[in-house]
């Protein structure tokens, strides 16, 4: 995975901390805007999510922050 990506993807994780506390949630396309504009980078999260590995559709952002850094 690019390191743009992982950077966003730790931001994103540490923002929904913060405002939701240790134990909030979320799927890979909360690093996403609603619409379609970054099919590739959406598909590489994707990938390393699904098929890689094997996570469920919502997991804690604590687990997706440590796997990522």
């Amino acid at each position: 995975m690019r390191e743009s990506l992982k950077k966003k993807i730790i931001e994103v994780c540490n923002k929904k901390i913060e405002a939701k506390g240790s134990n909030v949630g979320l799927s890979f396309y909360a690093f996403f805007a609603n619409k379609n504009d970054e099919p590739e980078l959406l598909m590489e999260v994707a990938q390393w999510w699904i098929i890689t590995n094997k996570l469920n559709h919502f997991e804690k952002a604590i687990k997706i922050r440590e796997m990522v850094e």
